[in-house]
């Protein structure tokens, strides 16, 4: 291959890689656009096996650009390509696939959280889809919480209604909610049944002894043994006559299998710590999950399943167990893990709940901790959450939830009926300045009348006082220079205070004098604003004493916010300087 074929190659395929990669919201892999290139530049086949080599570091530039980078190139390479993407983005704003061999009001799909702990915010990412599915083919949602470890993720008590909540949040209610743990006599019924169908057997091996013979393809001494003692040993367990470890069921699947993981799977264990709901609490012998959620599928009539990419041994070990019984086993759809940047907490139940119990965090809905009930205080509406989470497709790869798009989605969703009001920061590099205002050129007036809304102008005016004022000390021009006070008017900072000026609002949009917010002294709240990074302490106009607690508002220049209430035991002192409680509230985000 000459090197005017290698550039040519090289810009089909980088053209190529980006259209893909658009189009499917993925990196682009060389394998999906070999065909294309193939088909459009037939003087290309006769080099089909250098052209892999030639397409790797194209791939790899293509795979670091994100999505406004790769519209743009694409739109310098192939307009039309561009072109083809936007139409197909407007005929079909879909962003999750048809499900495969679905039919409107046949679908059933399931949630099966583990009730551990509260959900994270990657949590979230199931019943978004699973309810939008639901909604387009007016289905089912069956939210199931598989709760039959009650050991190494033994549940928690306040879990199941949390997460009831969460996807309430979310904007969706379940049709059916089930506890597997209330169910361990069906699955007992249906070992028996396995049992009589030769499809199980009991074995006393170690862990370790067990492993050594599937690693090496060898069967279990106990794996011919009689069904009437399967059923008896069966049945001792149930009973709770053996401890832990010291009886398993198996399915019997394929010894030889050619996935080790797959070889005669353990069904039921015994677990002698007893579960913390009382009426699982005697229960000893447990199914695995594989079982357990295998069988409920089938009996809740699932139809379609969404599993981790990590989960495909999942459907395997099952299928033994649908082919014993004869049943058709649902359809699976598989994704992978979805990663969340803005966090510095690692989204684990484990790791956020441990973090509480030291005091690192606060508890589940601190600002800092990446969980739904977090963003939910932090005013976020969960349409948002779902937006993102929809957006993201069901790509098998590793998918990254920008937080930026949550906060659009949610920009878009309160914007209007938000309400401004003015804060003013009081930070350790950027510490608050009180300074009076007084008459320049022109009279001080007493207070300001700044909009609640500007789109809104019907909702009114605000009152804020101005005899004092307090702004940010970044602020601040340059001594002799001029700012305006949003809502106030134009002043001069004199180095110790502010002069009123006859001037009007065109010397803002002349771009001669930047606008500031700004907050009374005597009257200002004293103001504890909870975020990502950290608390904030501030001031807070006055205004907002009259706003109830749940309500979203926008602090002018600093962002959108929760309004929690007032807290007295926001920080050491009840009383700040001002005399007055301490207002608590949530950020949201810019």
């Amino acid at each position: 291959m000459d090197d005017e074929l290698r550039e040519r190659v090289a810009a089909a395929g980088e053209a190529a890689a980006l259209f893909n990669a658009l189009k499917h919201g993925s990196d682009p892999d060389v394998g999906a656009i070999m065909g294309p290139i193939m088909g459009e530049n037939p003087e290309f086949r006769p080099h089909g096996d250098e052209i892999p080599g030639v397409l790797a570091p194209v791939l790899d530039e293509v795979g670091e650009m994100d999505e406004a980078t790769r519209r743009e190139r694409l739109g310098e390479l192939a307009p039309e390509k561009l072109a083809e993407l936007e139409a197909d983005d407007e005929d079909d704003d879909r962003v999750l696939p048809d499900l495969p061999n679905a039919e409107a009001g046949e679908v059933v799909m399931r949630a099966a959280p583990n009730p551990n702990g509260p959900w994270h915010v990657g949590h979230a990412r199931m019943p978004a889809v699973i309810g939008t599915y639901k909604e387009r083919y007016d289905g089912e949602f069956i939210c199931r919480f598989d709760d039959t470890d009650p050991e190494t993720k033994r549940p928690d008590l306040d879990a199941y209604d949390a997460i009831l909540e969460d996807i309430e949040y979310l904007g969706f209610e379940p049709d059916r909610v089930l506890k597997a743990s209330d169910r361990l006599e069906t699955y007992y019924d249906h070992a028996r049944e396995l049992i009589d169908l030769g499809g199980a057997y009991t074995c006393s091996c170690s862990g370790e002894e067990f492993s050594e013979l599937k690693n090496a393809g060898e069967a279990c001494p106990h794996r011919e043994k009689d069904a009437e003692t399967v059923r008896e040993e069966f049945e001792s367990m149930v009973d709770g006559e053996y401890g832990s470890g010291e009886m398993v069921l198996r399915v019997r699947t394929d010894i030889e299998h050619k996935n080790p993981a797959l070889r005669d799977w353990v069904a039921f264990r015994m677990i002698d710590t007893p579960h913390p709901r009382e009426e699982a609490a005697e229960y000893r012998c447990w199914p695995m999950l594989d079982f357990q959620s295998g069988v409920d599928d089938h009996l809740t009539g699932v139809t379609h399943i969404i599993r981790g990419i990590d989960l495909q041994d999942s459907a395997k070990r099952q299928r033994f167990v649908y082919d014993y019984f004869d049943w058709e086993y649902p359809e699976v759809l598989h994704w992978g893990h979805v990663q969340v940047d803005e966090y510095d907490v690692k989204l684990s139940t484990s790791t956020i709940k441990r973090l509480i119990e030291d005091g690192e965090l606060t508890g589940w809905d601190d600002p800092r901790a990446p969980t739904i009930q977090s963003m939910r205080r932090r005013g976020i509406q969960g349409q948002a959450l779902v937006d993102s989470m929809t957006e993201l497709g069901m790509s098998t790869s590793d998918v990254d939830l920008a937080m930026s798009s949550v906060y659009a989605n949610n920009r878009d969703l309160v914007d209007d009926a938000a309400n401004r009001y003015f804060f003013v920061r009081d930070r350790d590099d950027d510490p608050a300045v009180e300074l009076p205002v007084v008459d320049g050129d022109a009279p001080a007036p007493d207070a300001g009348h700044p909009q609640f809304h500007p789109d809104h102008p019907d909702r009114g005016e605000r009152e804020v006082p101005a005899g004092r004022v307090v702004v940010e000390s970044s602020d601040l021009p340059s001594g002799g220079e001029r700012v305006w006070l949003k809502g106030y008017g134009c002043v001069r900072y004199d180095g110790n205070e502010f002069a009123a000026l006859d001037a009007d609002i065109e010397v803002v949009r002349e771009g001669d004098v930047d606008v500031i917010h700004w907050v009374p002294a005597a009257e200002g709240l004293d103001t504890l604003l909870r975020t990502v990074d950290g608390d904030v302490r501030g001031i807070a106009e006055p205004a907002l004493a009259d706003v109830d607690p749940d309500t979203v508002v926008q602090f002018v220049r600093v962002g959108f916010a929760r309004i929690d209430g007032f807290d007295p035991g926001a920080t050491d002192e009840a009383d700040g300087p001002n005399g007055s409680e301490d207002l608590l509230a949530y950020y949201a985000h810019p």
